[in-house]
């Protein structure tokens, strides 16, 4: 990374707002970052990611009265890690605050963020200290944290949001770094040690439905877990092979009649060993092969009110739509 004393107050920050169907919620975090942050040169930059409720029109006449509003508008929903990664890449000042449509982060507490990256940090993260959400999710965040860091050694930073201020230039190597699983929070941790947390407030959703569930946190941890360590590969690799030389040696002692047992039991057991045995080396294979096929990119974009590449776009976009 570069070395530099540039701080936020003194170079600008783009403002990174993913949101998915939060209509009613877009006008108010606008409101509110520009009342609590309008004091630095600010970029807000809203990544709408294949809404269906008329988000993107409430976004459209934002920007189209204050020039420091742009937007990015997906082809349809590609999910939470698309929406940040778009807004890394194309956000233009030299720091990228990212603030979650839906305001359960107040604005107001990015000045702490701020503060503690004048100490020399490249990503500041911040730590709810009075979470305001279901049991259900605050727990499944617990258990997330402690297999992650504990159990799988998986190096986080402890406790760490999505409301986090980071250094531009080490947003876009991670996103460049077009990841299978972009787990950004195990990332920051392998590119740079200047990395810290801070205490923030937080508060319950006041419009619309949150989009994170069981399933979306269940997927996400997983996706972590493989990508992230080979502990839980290696582990389930190792039992079953394992299951399947004890399976081989039970069918061969009961075929010899070492072990009693009949004829079928032999034949099962055998079966079973195959499979896996088979099973191991099928997705060790889809592993180490299917790394390195290739992928649709991570989002395409639809609409846009600021240069992209066109490679990041599925097709050519109508000009009548007033897009660059």
């Amino acid at each position: 990374m570069t070395e530099g004393t540039a701080y936020p107050e003194e170079t600008g920050i783009t403002v990174v707002v993913p949101c998915y169907n939060e209509v009613d919620n877009i006008e108010h975090s606008y409101a509110e970052i520009v009342a609590e942050l309008g004091e630095f040169d600010l970029e807000l930059l809203y990544v709408d990611d294949g809404s269906t409720d008329g988000s993107l029109d409430v976004i459209r006449t934002l920007a189209a009265t204050d020039p420091r509003v742009q937007f990015l508008s997906f082809t349809r929903n590609f999910g939470f890690e698309a929406a940040f990664s778009a807004g890394y890449r194309y956000a233009r000042k030299p720091w990228i605050l990212h603030v979650d449509a839906d305001q359960q982060f107040p604005a107001a507490e990015a000045h702490k963020l701020i503060a503690a990256a004048k100490s020399g940090y490249d990503a500041v993260f911040g730590v709810r200290t009075n979470r305001q959400d279901p049991v259900l999710r605050r727990w499944g965040t617990a258990a997330f944290h402690f297999i992650g860091r504990k159990l799988l050694r998986i190096e986080l930073p402890q406790g760490a949001t999505a409301f986090r201020l980071v250094r531009t230039e080490l947003a876009k190597r991670i996103v460049d770094l077009r990841l299978g699983t972009p787990y950004f929070l195990a990332t920051v941790p392998r590119l740079t040690s200047r990395y810290t947390t801070v205490p923030v407030a937080h508060r319950a959703r006041s419009r619309g439905e949150s989009k994170v569930g069981m399933s979306f946190l269940s997927s996400h941890a997983i996706e972590l877990f493989v990508g992230f360590s080979r502990r839980l590969s290696t582990a389930a690799a190792t039992a079953c092979v394992l299951s399947g030389a004890l399976a081989m040696v039970l069918a061969v002692t009961t075929a010899t009649g070492l072990v009693t047992g009949t004829a079928l039991n032999a034949v099962l057991f055998g079966l079973l060993s195959v499979g896996l045995v088979t099973l191991a080396l099928s997705v060790r294979s889809l592993v180490v092969v299917g790394a390195g096929q290739p992928r649709p990119r991570l989002y395409y974009i639809r609409e846009a009110s600021l240069p992209v590449d066109e490679a990041d776009r599925l097709l050519s976009t109508p000009s009548n739509l007033g897009t660059t």
